[in-house]
């Protein structure tokens, strides 16, 4: 089973400096955030200098149990192990787009989101989420942040709350036929010949990593061409094997730094919690 940490070892050693360039050059994809998600697969997979399709397809069949579409979270889903969504964002501080879906800290089987083939494509009841955002200049990938959702994003009853407020609230309304369904509901009937119907869709957004961690020592090198920001509870990095957390300690690469910090708890920002930060420039 593949695992963030050895994701970070494929990006440390493969030292791809454009990746939408790199995969143009292998006509296989143009837009960047295809490229984007291709990467992602691949360094997951460690399959970012496999050249036979074949090989590539057979890796993410052994790795993989899901990969979604753009309209339902998520991007992908490793077999036994976390599951990932994949964003892009212009090279600024603007928001990151998430559409209908709220921010997860976590992903749930339950969700009404998600689709009946991720729901079913292995066992399982919840999953840890990263969010893997790629911030792009000129069409180049300048920054990657991998960032577990529990780090991210609040518990789901915080987002499910206002959802059900407003649904509330719209159902409420005298002489409306409203009707519940994946997204905030739907208004049926609304003109005299009941032709018409309103859908009431939410579109969320959330706030760019490089703000949320403001509060964060976080050196931006400006003479570098690619960064990797990473963040992870300790709770969960200690979960990985000793192997696997040796492997990422011993890099011995001036590139990487691994540092011990602690960050605001997205549910009560005056609770501290432990985590491990990766940053890595070329």
């Amino acid at each position: 089973m593949t695992n963030i940490l050895q994701a970070v070892r494929v990006i440390v050693n493969s030292k791809i400096p454009d990746v939408a360039s790199f995969y143009r050059s292998q006509n296989r994809i143009n837009a960047v955030g295809d490229a984007l998600e291709a990467f992602v697969k691949d360094i997951f997979a460690n399959t970012v200098t496999e050249t036979n399709e074949t090989s590539k397809y057979e890796a993410y069949s052994k790795l993989f149990s899901y990969s979604g579409n753009a309209n339902n979270p998520p991007d992908l889903m490793i077999k036994g192990g976390d599951a990932i969504e994949v964003k892009k964002v212009g090279l600024g501080t603007g928001k990151i787009a998430l559409n209908s879906s709220y921010p997860s800290a976590k992903l749930f089987v339950d969700s009404p989101m998600i689709t009946s083939t991720c729901r079913n494509c292995e066992s399982w009841t919840e999953k840890d989420i990263i969010y893997a955002i790629g911030c792009f200049a000129n069409n180049k990938l300048e920054i990657l942040w991998l960032i577990y959702g529990d780090c991210y994003a609040a518990s789901r009853e915080t987002y499910e709350k206002i959802k059900n407020k407003i649904t509330q609230g719209v159902s409420e309304i005298s002489s409306v036929e409203f009707s519940v369904t994946k997204e905030l509901g739907r208004v049926n009937k609304i003109d005299p010949l009941g032709i018409t119907d309103l859908r009431i869709r939410g579109m969320w957004q959330i706030e760019n990593p490089r703000n949320v961690y403001n509060y964060i020592d976080i050196d931006y090198k400006l003479n570098k061409s690619f960064r990797l920001f990473v963040l992870i509870q300790e709770t969960k990095y200690l979960s990985f094997s000793i192997e696997d957390r040796k492997q990422i300690e011993s890099l011995n690469n001036p590139d990487l730094v691994i540092k011990n910090i602690k960050i605001k708890s997205p549910d009560n920002p005056i609770q501290l919690i432990p985590a491990k930060l990766m940053i890595y420039q070329i």
